[in-house]
C-alpha cells in the first residue's frame, strides 16, 4: 500500500464503525468512510467532541454538524498550501491520501532533466496540478465543474504558483482530449482521477467499468513521443489495482515500453499503526 508519512497538517487519528476521526490543521472532523467497517472501542476523547461531524441521514445524504470550524481554512503539505472547507456529501476539497501520488509525480518531473508538460484530467481542486507546477512542469488542468476549477486556482495562488504555466480548462474531459488530438497537441505525462459514475454534457452515462479502457485508449493518443508517466487513480469499490496495471500495460507499454506499478492508496492511522484503504492507483513510467 502506498501512503504518505510526510503530512504535518493532516492526521488520520482513528477510524472504525464506518467513520474516521481526522485532524485538519487545528480542527478535528468526523466523516463517514465505507472502508472502516471494523468495530473497535472508541477510547479517544476526540471522538466525543469533534469540531465538526458529517452525520449521515437514514433517508440518504446527510449534513454537517458544525461546532467550531471556520467557513474555510488552509492546510499545508511540504511547499503546497490548500484551501479547505466542509462541502456537500462529507468532502473537504482535498483527498490527503493523494499526497503519495503528488510525491511520485514531483519526483519524476524534477529528475526528468527536461521540460515536462502534464495533462491533469478530472482534476478537481488541483492537488496534483499544484504539485506538478511546483516541481517545474507546465500543466493543463481540466475539470467539467467550474467551481472546482476556481477552487484549484485559489490553491495555486495560496501555494505561490499563480504565475506558473497552468492552463485552466472547464470542459468535459473526453471532448477536450478529442480536440487536443485534432490540434496535434501532446503531453509528456497524464494524471487522471475519473469518477465511478457520471453524466456527460449531453446526458451520456459514464460507468468506470465500461468506459475506463476506451477513455485511456483515447488519452494515450495525446502522449508525446517520449512520455514520462501515466497515472490513473480510482475510488471505485471493488476495482483491483491489477486492473489498472493491465490497462496501462496494454495501452501504454505496448507502444512506449516502460513498466507499470499498481497498488492501493492508504492513510496511516496514528492511534494503532494500521492504514485505511483509500482506492487504487496505477502508475506507468518510462524506464
Amino acid at each position: 500500500m502506498w501512503t504518505s508519512k510526510d503530512w504535518k497538517d493532516y492526521e488520520l487519528i482513528d477510524c472504525g464503525r464506518g467513520e474516521k476521526l481526522e485532524r485538519w490543521g487545528d480542527y478535528t472532523l468526523v466523516r463517514p468512510d465505507p472502508q472502516a467497517i471494523w468495530n473497535p472501542p472508541r477510547t479517544l476523547r476526540a471522538w466525543r467532541k469533534p469540531d465538526a461531524r458529517y452525520a449521515r441521514s437514514s433517508t440518504g445524504g446527510g449534513q454537517w454538524e458544525i461546532k467550531n470550524v471556520p467557513e474555510r481554512w488552509t492546510v499545508g503539505y511540504k511547499e503546497l498550501t490548500f484551501n479547505i472547507k466542509p462541502m456537500n456529501f462529507k468532502h473537504t476539497g482535498l483527498f490527503p491520501e493523494q499526497a503519495a501520488n503528488w510525491d511520485f509525480a514531483m519526483e519524476k518531473i524534477r529528475k526528468a532533466g527536461r521540460p515536462i508538460s502534464v495533462l491533469n484530467l478530472f482534476a478537481y481542486t488541483g492537488g496534483a496540478t499544484v504539485a506538478c507546477a511546483a516541481a517545474g512542469a507546465s500543466v493543463c488542468h481540466v475539470d467539467a465543474a467550474r467551481g472546482m476549477v476556481a477552487w484549484a486556482k485559489e490553491n495555486a495562488k495560496s501555494s505561490g504558483l499563480e504565475d506558473k504555466p497552468i492552463r485552466w480548462i472547464v470542459d468535459d474531459c473526453a471532448k477536450f482530449v478529442e480536440r487536443e488530438i485534432r490540434r496535434g497537441r501532446t503531453y509528456d505525462a497524464v494524471i487522471m482521477d475519473p469518477p465511478s459514475y457520471g453524466r456527460g454534457p449531453s446526458g451520456e452515462i459514464w460507468r468506470l467499468e465500461e468506459n475506463l479502457y476506451p477513455f485511456v485508449e483515447l488519452v494515450a493518443r495525446v502522449l508525446s513521443d517520449d512520455p514520462l508517466f501515466f497515472l490513473i487513480n480510482s475510488y471505485t469499490t471493488g476495482l483491483a489495482p491489477s486492473v489498472l496495471t493491465y490497462i496501462l500495460e496494454t495501452l501504454v507499454s505496448s507502444k512506449h515500453g516502460g513498466h507499470t506499478e499498481s497498488d492501493e492508496l492508504g492513510l496511516p492511522v496514528s492511534s494503532n499503526g494500521l492504514a485505511l484503504p483509500c482506492g487504487a492507483t496505477g502508475r506507468w513510467m518510462a524506464d
